[in-house]
């Protein structure tokens, strides 16, 4: 099934689907496995500077997984050149792979996105991507991981 805005807006305001599984952890258990910048990026909700993450220009085949529980994000094909400065993704690997919930920060509405099973900070989703989903999944390089199997 492929996503649109009218469902991310539902999700936002009605629910995420159920994960698969769950992962929860304590502040310093995460502060254990995560670098500083991994840290503040998924467990802080920050964001790393345009054109800085490592991601930003590999499109090597593989999947995204989130880099504090490896749960698949996305996949290398459905990844595209934004020019926005960060990995951009028209659809998650599956449709409860990412939580999304209303972001009312900076004076803006925005949707957020995070790992359904950890939580994790990922970024925003934007209805300004490519058909034929028109989405725009733009998430921080330093909240995944390329899986290359």
């Amino acid at each position: 099934m492929m996503l649109t805005w009218k469902d991310i807006i539902r999700f936002a305001t009605k629910g995420s689907p159920n994960p698969v599984k769950r992962v929860e952890k304590t502040p310093a258990e995460w502060k254990a496995q995560l670098t500083e910048e991994q840290y503040r990026i998924t467990r802080e909700k920050g964001t790393e500077r345009p054109h800085s993450g490592a991601l930003c220009a590999i499109y090597d085949e593989g999947q995204y997984n989130c880099v504090c529980c490896n749960t698949p994000l996305f996949d290398s094909t459905i990844k595209f050149e934004s020019s926005s400065g960060w990995p951009s993704f028209t659809q998650p690997i599956s449709e409860n792979a990412i939580k999304y919930h209303k972001d009312l920060t900076f004076g803006m509405v925005r949707v957020e996105v995070l790992c359904n099973t950890c939580d994790a900070h990922l970024g925003h989703i934007f209805p300004d991507g490519p058909e034929p989903s028109g989405l725009r999944y733009c998430i921080n390089s330093e909240a995944m991981v390329l899986d290359k199997k």
